[in-house]
């Protein structure tokens, strides 16, 4: 299979994660206006696991490092099958509850407060684990990726109708995003060897795990989507039979975000083998601001922002930028 060799190499598939993270979303963009999120999501589980397969059958399945892909899930032990599917869960869960809680209470909210708290714990859980990098230079790298997601948050409720008043319900939905979207990649992380060119018997290689997480995104859907289409935070209930009424181009629209997504999750797992754990997940966290940057420049989101905000967005990528050279420089 194709492993990344060297640390520059896993620095760019990292940044990669980053723009397939930070730009998923523009696909809802792109769905008939009447299309609700529920239903894409649907589309979206499908193109992950779709991405991961393909991946695995090619690349996976290419060249002489490590066990193939098939090999690799053959092998794999229950306890590693288990955490990366249950993984996959969690992900699904808290990235379906970050889209409520940006209904609910605005990105001002949801991003600092869901964002931010899944990078503090997602960085220091994944260190603690496999403690890789300088922690001093980690350390100020992501308090610098938060405080420039929170001048993010202040430039967006600069915006005319921005947030006025925080909801109980949207600030409990955004610290629950948080705490599950920081824990969810370390049961990922917990069912791959450490090492591409020496792999442990019953561990996964990056391909069989991303895989295997797609799994966990999509048969939790058949749980987490079904609950929120039946009892949504926002908005009337959905059908299914809703589903069934979109056409191939809406539907393409949710399969192709889930592509992008799951191409930047088996970047960031290819990374990790020479980054470490908590240096990939903190850059590939680092999306918040690729889409801070669609906003700003593709969708001209600040366009009507009052003066002072241009200011706040030039902090906002200084601190962004900076951060990511000291993530980047902990493990040189």
């Amino acid at each position: 299979m194709f492993v990344v060799q060297s640390y520059p190499l896993a620095v760019l598939f990292c940044v990669l994660t980053m723009l397939c993270w930070g730009s998923w979303a523009n696909t809802r963009k792109l769905a008939r206006k009447d299309w609700r999120f529920e239903l894409f999501y649907w589309d979206y589980a499908v193109g992950v696991l779709i991405l991961t397969l393909v991946l695995g059958l090619t690349l996976g399945s290419a060249g002489s490092e490590g066990r193939s892909f098939i090999a690799d899930l053959s092998q794999a032990s229950g306890a590693s099958i288990g955490s990366a599917l249950l993984g996959g869960a969690i992900f699904n869960l808290a990235n379906i509850l970050l889209v409520a809680a940006i209904d609910i209470a605005g990105m001002a909210v949801a991003f600092p407060v869901g964002i931010g708290l899944a990078l503090i714990i997602g960085v220091i859980q994944n260190y603690l684990a496999a403690p890789v990098g300088d922690v001093g230079l980690l350390s100020a790298g992501v308090a610098l990726v938060i405080l420039a997601i929170i001048l993010d948050a202040v430039a967006y409720r600069r915006l005319p109708g921005g947030t006025t008043g925080v909801s109980t319900k949207g600030l409990v939905l955004s610290v629950a995003c948080g705490i599950f979207m920081g824990v969810f990649y370390r049961f990922v992380a917990a069912a791959m060897y450490a090492d591409p060119a020496t792999p442990d018997s019953g561990k996964m290689g990056p391909y069989a795990a991303v895989f295997v997480f797609a799994v966990g995104i999509f048969l939790s859907n058949f749980v987490w989507n079904t609950l929120v289409m039946k009892k949504p935070f926002v908005g009337a209930p959905v059908r299914f039979a809703q589903y069934f009424e979109g056409d191939f181009k809406t539907h393409l629209t949710g399969i192709l975000g889930g592509v992008i997504w799951g191409l930047g999750m088996s970047f960031n797992l290819l990374a990790s083998g020479r980054a470490g754990f908590a240096i990939s997940y903190g850059l590939g966290q680092g999306a918040t601001m690729v889409a801070a940057f669609w906003g700003v420049f593709i969708w001209k989101e600040f366009r009507a922002a009052p003066s002072g905000t241009s200011k706040l967005l030039a902090a906002m990528f200084a601190c962004f930028l900076t951060g990511l050279a000291l993530i980047v420089l902990a493990r040189t």
